[in-house]
């Protein structure tokens, strides 16, 4: 409970900086409208952003998703304008050492906050409609060096976060697309639920209804250690049917060995710990091996096991551009296909669903379609 009040004070914090920096450095310079109107907008969302704290910490308030959706957006709209800020700060400073007549100055300073205000109304609409749009499929050819063997399909679903404002409408949705997709199995890498399983109980359901050869295989994320993983697990174990990897190996099809390993958070909050030895102790070494462990920087503790590919998600491709690059300061990979070393490749889920605002920019939600060649 400590650490969930810690997170909501900084977060708070964060929040509060973010507005007033908005308002100082953005609201209050711009020629149009009044200082007091700015500084109400500034306020209103900072008072919203407490709201979504709050019910973020305690469910108290109605569990609806569109009550989620307009607290939660406001985080958004902070930070879209704080970047829009940020560029608003730094070119201003620079004008204004460039030596201008005042009525020229005045007119350029017009037109400066016009294209401003644009860029950020632009800015916001965009990320709502990225944020509202279904999960793209995200097709990938990825070759494990058996060039005359058949391709082996693997869907991947990852930070659906299932519990706030998306539901199981949502869900089923995904299910529809996939089993369209004949896959010869299904991974969830981690952060599939955003709440306590007796509120998702009902919304998971739909994954019973999932189609593909050798099954449907889930490990955990960060996000399931919030809400009571053990129980979470366990229903999707016992309930729906799903297989879960707590830190162990299954042979596929006499093709590759498929390792999943529980999330890098599960030290720190004591239960389900990760254990790298326990996850690769039955590995055929004749076969190739496929990794799911949720975080990207797991490659890390990894570095002494072979695996050809691994597949992660936690990133969210960074949801709203340019909040990857900060992204990247603690996982070494955003989104897409990389190269860990010579022998090993990792591909980033940019997650299906989304956490926190309804909003992405330049990284569209995914679900993906992995062919191992």
């Amino acid at each position: 409970m400590i650490r969930f009040l810690l997170f909501g004070f900084v977060f708070t914090a964060v929040m509060g900086a973010l507005n007033l920096y908005v308002y100082r450095r953005f609201f209050r310079r711009l020629h149009f409208g009044r200082a007091a109107a700015w500084k109400s907008i500034a306020l209103t969302l900072f008072v919203v952003e407490v709201f979504f704290v709050f019910q973020t910490l305690t469910h108290l308030l109605p569990d609806s998703p569109i009550l989620y959706y307009l607290l939660s957006s406001s985080v958004g709209i902070t930070f879209i304008l704080f970047f829009v800020a940020l560029v608003y700060d730094l070119m201003h400073s620079a004008a204004e050492r460039i030596p201008f007549q005042p009525e020229r100055r005045r007119f350029i300073k017009i037109g400066f906050d016009l294209t401003m205000i644009i860029a950020a109304v632009s800015y916001l609409f965009g990320g709502l409609i990225g944020g509202l749009r279904r999960p793209m499929l995200r097709f990938e050819r990825i070759s494990l060096g058996e060039a005359d063997a058949e391709p082996f399909r693997i869907v991947q679903l990852s930070d659906v976060h299932v519990g706030l404002a998306i539901r199981r409408e949502f869900m089923a949705s995904c299910v529809e697309r996939i089993n369209a997709l004949r896959p010869d199995m299904v991974v969830i890498t981690g952060d599939l639920v955003d709440r306590k399983i007796e509120h998702v109980a009902e919304m998971l359901q739909p994954l019973t209804s999932l189609q593909s050869r050798f099954g449907t295989y889930f490990i955990t994320g960060n996000h399931e250690y919030f809400h009571g993983v053990e129980e979470i697990v366990a229903h999707l174990r016992d309930v729906l049917g799903i297989a879960v990897l707590d830190n162990q190996s299954v042979r596929i099809a006499d093709r590759f060995n498929l390792v999943g390993i529980n999330d890098l958070i599960s030290k720190r909050m004591g239960v389900m710990p990760y254990d790298v030895e326990a996850a690769f102790s039955e590995c055929d070494p004749a076969l190739k091996t496929v990794v799911l462990a949720h975080q990207p920087k797991s490659t890390r503790i990894m570095q002494h096991k072979a695996y050809d590919l691994m597949l992660s998600g936690h990133t969210h491709g960074g949801q709203i551009f340019p909040f990857g690059l900060l992204v990247m300061i603690d996982q070494p990979y955003l989104a897409g296909l990389y190269r860990v070393d010579e022998k090993k490749q990792i591909y980033v889920s940019r997650g299906t669903g989304y956490w926190g605002p309804p909003l992405r920019v330049l990284a569209p939600s995914e679900i993906g379609v992995l062919d191992i060649v």
